[in-house]
């Protein structure tokens, strides 16, 4: 088995995840988040599709995801892939988005990808501050210095960057949304949408860019990290999402995230009381997690 290694820590102070992908393989399968994802690539190159366009994302590309952007990527040239990110929540971002623009409003990016080296230089600093749990305030001013840039260059308001959407299309997302928990059928669905089974597997397609049944399994695992992210076991985060079982929920998990939900939860319950800043280092060589220390 490849070396991969996967480091991912939460800090407090500015509430987001910092991820460090090292040696990965694994594809991701088409998803979306309900938070914002600005990452950076260090080696690797991947085919990436995003709202329906294709991109090759490669060393110095840096990646721009909105909540609700369906994505998927895959290895295209034989290695392997490292990679830096940030996450962070839409209530997180809108308060960041009032210190630096005056607005309380959500921004949204125009673009999914770009190739930067001023935005570059502001994402590597502010991460590796994350990671080692440095710089307080250097950390802050380097992260709204990089939302700034990143506004002002390629902003727009999120609104924007939500696809119009049929009205049938959007009762069956809010049914989904609604009744998560439960076991749901193709046929529920349809009823609430008014729509036959092809012509919502159709439309709903092309709308979202993933099927219904991604989009209820994504809005499952969302629910999920909010869980874990509070100490819930993933036994419990499971049966409370809608998981017909521990190895369903375990499986999409790890394809959607990279990560295992108990490994993901550590890195909220075990603190190392540097500046706000705990995490987990795993490498999927040992097959172990453990909490990292710099």
């Amino acid at each position: 088995m490849k070396k991969e290694t996967r480091t991912v820590v939460y800090d407090d102070a500015l509430r987001l995840e910092a991820y460090r992908f090292k040696g990965i393989v694994q594809p991701f399968p088409s998803h979306f988040h309900e938070y914002y994802v600005i990452g950076f690539v260090e080696k690797g190159v991947r085919d990436l599709s995003c709202r329906d366009r294709e991109y090759t994302i490669e060393e110095g590309s840096i990646v721009l995801f909105n909540p609700g952007d369906s994505h998927a990527c895959a290895q295209c040239d034989g290695g392997t892939f490292d990679y830096r990110g940030l996450s962070i929540s839409k209530e997180i971002m809108i308060d960041l988005a009032e210190e630096v623009t005056g607005k309380r409003q959500l921004p949204g990016f125009s673009k999914n990808l770009i190739c930067d080296q001023e935005a570059a230089c502001h994402l590597r600093q502010l991460h590796h501050m994350v990671m080692k749990g440095t710089g307080e305030l250097g950390k802050e001013e380097t992260l709204l210095f990089l939302l700034s840039y990143l506004i002002q260059n390629y902003g727009q308001p999120f609104e924007n960057c939500i696809p119009e959407c049929r009205q049938e299309i959007e009762k069956a997302c809010e049914y989904m949304e609604k009744h998560f928990t439960e076991r749901i059928y193709l046929d529920q669905i349809c009823r609430r949408a008014g729509l036959s089974k092809s012509t919502l597997l159709r439309a709903f397609t092309r709308e979202k860019g993933v099927t219904p049944y991604r989009y209820l399994e994504t809005i499952r695992i969302n629910e999920a990290k909010k869980l874990l992210s509070q100490g819930i076991p993933p036994v419990e985060a499971a049966i409370r999402t809608g998981f017909s079982d521990q190895s369903h929920f375990t499986n999409y998990f790890s394809q959607f995230i990279g990560l295992a939900p108990g490994t993901y939860r550590e890195i909220f319950s075990d603190k190392d009381g540097d500046g706000g800043r705990h995490g987990i280092f795993f490498s999927e060589y040992s097959g172990k997690g453990e909490q990292k220390t710099p």
